[in-house]
């Protein structure tokens, strides 16, 4: 009888958790050697009895949250980088079945004068081959364990075939290797007699004898390969070989590393160094599809040839003009493969690409951005177009799989195609339930990149999500959360969306030591969606975990610094681990620099400063500054009293004047007019625009005097004015400093934070803000402060007015009835 345990507990955050657990006997696929670092095989926990908790987070009071970690927003171009390493699915990935056994892979030392007579060595008539006998304890052992697991567990591939494009011509039969060519398979029997052969010559046979030993055993059945790389006698024949390397025929070469690719030799076996030497030493002597045939074998073996590639890469420059459509979407491929791009060869790809491009199937379409993308290789935005224009009018027609790498590269140009994002949301909606989950994971994320949101897209992808989450990498589960979050969507079964995605985080805790970014990621987007996980966050703050960040690729500071600070504004509860004051500090000063190089000096920004200071009085009136400096944005702050009066606030200039009068400043006759003029309440005429003052005189000048032309314009004028005399000396008073303003003294009134919005605040040709924002938006409000945005579709075109129609603008945003009877 089933045993079901209902727990529910309250932690200490805003939210309640309830968990709901079941013990489950769950036996997990895959090897315990796989690594992350290549992130293309499922990953899968291990056999274990454990129990699977469903989380379900409810929601607090008004929280709803968004943001950009830097790992996915200022390390950009880093990020790609790892994205374009880690996402592709590299060629001939396999995992070690359970049965394996680890052998080493050197040659042995043993004569052939030390192996069993020729008696012992030949199949007796009631008896299995030696081969045989030599492997079939292990598999029986094995094949009992696969047994078992594959009745407890679902078996699920992942990954898809990055050589479909091959299939569409018979061309690229002389240019690749072919894993699906029937073979006849040889007999144990007929393999025991090779090798005993090998033992009874001891290294005399022809190079010929040798290749045709090779192409024979690696026709012997897969599961009789890892006991024969093994075989002592196997090593003899490797070892002859490599004596008679320089005699192979090139063709002979060829067909040892196909012997090697069916018989799954390992990357390093000294057979293969030796063989790659001699490939290097005869590209110049090789034709261009010989060399894409030992490149893709290379591929197929999973060794890494840089210098081999290097020289290939050299040849096809040098005969580029001859290269016909097959071979170049193989060299593309293999480019990508290879995890680099040769800079000499950019523009040229790019010529054959348009050369090629209505020619080309839609596999080779999708086999050349995926090329592109692994590479890192920069394309145009002409180029990347053309592509794109192309996918949209055929994508009915388009595998899912080739469709996924197009949306890979179209991500890495952050190329925003409507046509083709538009036809996505027709065609991938039905598609999404039969697609793996690291591809719903890149179609996903290039909606959020591109911030484009489509609800058809996202609602699918959420529905197919829960059943298929436990093949999530913790890099896809935390993607997912960020892209949900990015876009601030919510869908229709979040609770079950959410609680999956966060059960999959809880099973790969494990890893974010090693893949400390993910799980900032996903935390950030569960922050966008108001769900703030206090085991995660816990654990994400602990001193431990901080220093781990440090050794990561990615600048994490600042999003540990947006999950702190987050954390502290919306969770006042949380009494769990908590940042450093110093990283707190350190960040703050980071993002602030920036901001004053970077943010405060855009045209948007500083026309609503100067303008507003004209229009309050002052530069005591308005701050351009952050807010909250780990929402990465700025602000600009205006204070009001309950009568709609300006308060002034910003006492920094108003200081400094002090400090230099303490220290004696000349006071030049220039000097004192400028500060009679700045402080003088009378009417001047509005003068001419003078070429030669520079921006910031201008600026200044307008701040300190604002024209008869500001007030006329505006209805609020006269209390405008009152405001001003309120804290300004009188003419014939001196030159004082007013009595210093603190904020616990002033009236009740209203704290604005005025958001100057641009394009990249909202989704793509919509008005719906991103996570990041939003997030902002509610922690001002939490903070007590009242967000009047100006939107860029009404900031941006007012820009080329005249300065009455802004400032009338401003002062119907500022003076708002509506926000002083809200605050009331």
């Amino acid at each position: 009888m089933a045993t079901v345990l209902i727990c529910r507990r309250f932690p200490r955050l805003s939210r309640v958790t309830a968990f709901s657990t079941t013990a489950k006997c769950k036996a997990e696929s895959g090897s315990g050697k796989s690594k992350q670092k290549k992130e293309e095989n499922p990953e899968t926990a291990n056999t274990r009895t454990e129990s699977v908790a469903t989380i379900q987070l409810l929601n607090p009071l008004d929280y709803r949250v968004l943001y950009n970690p830097s790992a996915y927003a200022k390390s950009r171009a880093a990020s790609q980088q790892h994205a374009a390493r880690n996402s592709g699915h590299a060629l001939g990935d396999t995992s070690t079945s359970p049965g394996a056994v680890q052998v080493q892979h050197t040659f042995s030392t043993a004569s052939s004068q030390a192996l069993p007579p020729l008696r012992n060595a030949l199949p007796k008539p009631k008896s299995k081959p030696l081969l045989e006998q030599t492997i079939s304890a292990r598999l029986s052992a094995a094949q009992t364990k696969e047994e078992a697991e594959d009745e407890k567990t679902e078996t699920h591939d992942s990954k898809e075939d990055p050589r479909v494009f091959q299939k569409g011509r018979p061309e690229y039969r002389s240019l690749s290797y072919d894993k699906f060519e029937p073979i006849e398979t040889l007999s144990l029997e007929e393999g025991d007699s090779i090798l005993h052969s090998v033992a009874v010559c001891k290294g005399s046979q022809s190079p010929g004898t040798i290749t045709d030993y090779f192409r024979k055993l690696s026709r012997l059945p897969a599961e009789q390969h890892a006991a024969l790389v093994s075989e002592p006698r196997f090593n003899a024949l490797c070892r002859c070989a490599v004596k008679n390397m320089g005699s192979f025929s090139t063709s002979d070469l060829i067909d040892i590393l196909k012997a090697c690719i069916r018989l799954v030799v390992p990357p390093t076996h000294p057979l293969l160094n030796a063989c790659e030497n001699e490939f290097c030493r005869r590209v110049w002597d090789m034709n261009l599809d010989q060399l894409l045939l030992v490149a893709d074998c290379w591929r197929c073996l999973e060794r890494s040839v840089p210098s081999y590639l290097s020289i290939l890469f050299s040849y096809a420059n040098m005969h580029w003009k001859d290269l016909a459509l097959p071979q170049f979407v193989q060299l593309v491929y293999i480019i990508g493969e290879g995890r680099r791009s040769p800079a000499d060869l950019t523009q040229k790809v790019e010529s054959m690409i348009l050369k090629y491009l209505d020619s080309f199937t839609l596999e080779e379409v999708g086999a050349i951005c995926l090329g592109l993308f692994k590479s890192l290789s920069g394309i145009s935005d002409h180029v990347m177009r053309k592509i794109a224009d192309r996918v949209s009018l055929q994508m009915e027609d388009m595998s899912t799989y080739a469709l996924v790498n197009v949306l890979k590269m179209l991500r890495y140009a952050r190329m925003d195609h409507l046509p083709l994002l538009k036809e996505l949301g027709k065609v991938i909606p039905a598609r999404i339930p039969a697609i793996n989950i690291q591809g719903i994971m890149h179609i996903t994320l290039t909606c959020s990149s591109l911030h484009y949101f489509d609800e058809g897209v996202m609602a699918a992808v959420a529905m197919s999500l829960p059943s298929k989450v436990t093949y999530c990498r913790s890099k896809d589960a935390a993607k997912f959360l960020w892209s949900f979050g990015c876009l601030d969507y919510e869908p229709p079964n979040e609770e079950e969306f959410y609680s999956s995605l966060i059960e999959q985080m809880h099973r790969k805790l494990h890893e974010f030591g090693k893949f400390p970014e993910h799980l900032l990621t996903g935390l950030l987007g569960l922050a966008f969606v108001k769900r703030f996980p206090e085991e995660l966050i816990d654990y994400a703050l602990r001193d431990e975990f901080v220093q781990k960040t440090r050794g990561s690729k990615y600048e994490l500071k600042k999003d540990l610094f947006t999950l702190g600070k987050s954390v502290e504004i919306e969770c006042p509860s949380y009494q769990g681990s908590r940042l450093p004051p110093q990283l707190y500090q350190e960040v703050t000063e980071m993002v602030l620099n920036f901001a004053e190089q970077e943010i405060y000096v855009r045209p948007e920004i500083v026309e609503a400063t100067s303008l507003l200071e004209s229009m309050l009085g002052g530069p005591e009136y308005v701050k351009s500054h952050m807010i909250l400096p780990h929402t990465r944005s700025s602000d600009l702050e205006v204070h009001l009293a309950m009568d709609g009066h300006p308060i002034p606030f910003n006492l920094k200039d108003r200081i400094v004047d002090k400090k230099l009068k303490d220290i004696g400043v000349s006071l030049t006759d220039d000097l004192m007019t400028q500060l009679i003029k700045g402080r003088s309440n009378s009417q001047f005429p509005v003068e001419v625009e003078n070429e030669a003052r520079t921006p910031g005189q201008e600026r200044g000048e307008e701040a300190r005097a604002p024209r008869a032309g500001d007030r006329a314009a505006l209805s609020g004028g006269a209390l405008i004015a009152d405001a001003r005399l309120q804290v300004e000396p009188k003419l014939g008073h001196g030159l004082e400093a007013p009595p210093p303003l603190t904020l616990n003294r002033q009236p009740r009134g209203v704290k604005l934070a005025i958001q100057v919005s641009n394009r990249n605040h909202y989704c793509y040709c919509s008005k719906r803000l991103l996570g990041l924002h939003c997030l902002k938006r509610r922690q001002l409000q939490q903070l007590g402060y009242v967000v009047v945005e100006l939107p860029f579709w009404e900031w941006f075109p007012l820009l080329k007015r005249t300065r009455s129609e802004k400032l009338s603008y401003l002062h119907y945003k500022v003076f708002n009835p509506a926000l002083l009877s809200g605050a009331s």
